[in-house]
């Protein structure tokens, strides 16, 4: 009788890890990297999270539909959400929590004082933090090494407003000489209205007054009145979405009617909820803000996948899939899902990185801001949103002044 072999414990153990160890092996997965995605979508600024939470979710489903990160084996991400709250303590908290989570880096953030707060917490862990929106430019002043916003902030973008404005009115034969300033009373719209009182008079324009109101608002009346007994020719608002709807019916119902309403980082003025909804009081608003640019294949795409939801068109959700693309292609770079690696990997972003659909040139951060980001000047026409400046891809010219109602 021959007795069957019967490896040992040691041997059968050896063997195990040699398996498992071995290259190649059908069907192994690389961990997952956990990305951490903040938005508020509680509270004020719900909206905005919502949508920019969209962006975020698209991005991801098509890195991982496409192979994942290649530079990793085919690494999915996973995301870790947070919700902001609408304001900064709630960014803080969920980033400590990401933070005890894992996350590889974090995007978001949406309002400029979620992105100072939550930034801040990042850097307190080396965790590199890409902002999607928040355009207060103290968010890429302070020489936080794991900050980077690849959008522009509002510096940038108001210098843009103010000399497309002059071109808009020179062409029109200098109708808007006037102004009023309404700016919503956080970081954000006081930061905006400081520099359009240092400015606009630059330029030949004559501030009547500077208003401000708070966010949330609840009743615009007052401020309503108070522009329709200064009568000046252009409004210009900075400010969110139900702020601004508020004002604009208000000063439709009022019959407040000037020769233009510009505005400038605006969170309805190129907004399709606003348009839709509200046709009338958006028409023929005009605004100075993020955009996709519609000359790129992906953005028709983006949008037809938006809209197969039965949602909006709004800029939040392009920045966003196009800041995820940012972190996944200074993944592939880095090579590893290491926080210093891709820290590294984002200052080192150059204008081979294409996944995006902004309308900027070759990426090149500079002190953690791309300095190729820019806006651009929508106006509402007829039910949709055009482009009106930057002219290489405008697809409409502006209507102003506007014509008699």
């Amino acid at each position: 009788m021959t007795t069957a072999f019967t490896p040992g414990r040691r041997a059968v153990l050896l063997g195990a890890a040699g398996v498992l160890a071995a290259p190649g092996i059908a069907g192994a997965q690389p961990a997952a990297i956990k990305l951490g995605i903040l938005q508020p979508v509680t509270g004020a600024l719900a909206q905005d999270g919502e949508y920019g939470r969209l962006g975020a979710e698209l991005a991801i489903n098509e890195i991982n539909n496409t192979g994942g990160i290649k530079a990793l084996g085919g690494a999915k991400i996973e995301m870790v959400f947070g919700d902001a709250r609408s304001n900064p303590e709630g960014g803080t908290a969920e980033v400590e929590r990401m933070n005890g989570e894992g996350v590889v880096a974090v995007v978001g953030g949406f309002a400029s004082p979620i992105c100072l707060a939550a930034s801040q917490a990042a850097s307190r862990y080396d965790l590199p933090y890409v902002v999607d929106v928040g355009v207060s430019d103290q968010i890429v002043s302070r020489g936080l090494k794991n900050t980077f916003r690849f959008g522009p902030g509002f510096g940038k973008v108001t210098a843009g407003a103010l000399d497309n404005l002059v071109t808009i009115n020179d062409a029109a034969g200098k109708p808007a000489k006037t102004v009023v300033v309404v700016h919503e009373d956080g970081l954000f719209g006081s930061g905006m209205a400081r520099l359009m009182n240092t400015e606009l008079p630059k330029r030949g324009f004559e501030i009547l007054e500077t208003i401000s109101h708070p966010t949330p608002a609840r009743d615009m009346s007052n401020i309503a009145l108070r522009i329709r007994a200064l009568n000046p020719d252009l409004i210009i608002p900075s400010s969110y979405y139900a702020e601004f709807v508020l004002l604009s019916r208000t000063l439709q119902q009022r019959r407040v009617r000037p020769k233009g309403i510009y505005c400038v980082l605006n969170g309805a003025a190129s907004n399709f909820r606003f348009v839709k909804e509200f046709p009338d009081a958006a028409n023929l608003v005009m605004d100075v803000n993020h955009w996709p640019d519609p000359r790129k294949p992906k953005t028709a795409e983006l949008r037809r996948q938006v809209e197969a939801q039965g949602r909006f068109w709004l800029y939040n959700t392009p920045l966003n899939y196009s800041a995820v693309m940012l972190v996944a292609d200074a993944l592939e770079r880095a090579g590893k899902a290491d926080r210093a690696a891709v820290i590294d990997a984002l200052a080192a972003t150059g204008g081979s990185f294409d996944r995006h659909v902004m309308p900027y040139g070759p990426t090149n951060f500079v002190n953690g801001q791309n300095q190729a980001g820019q806006a651009v000047n929508t106006q509402v026409q007829n039910g949709d949103i055009k482009v009106i400046f930057p002219a290489d891809f405008a697809d409409a010219r502006p209507i102003f002044p506007w014509p008699p109602a």
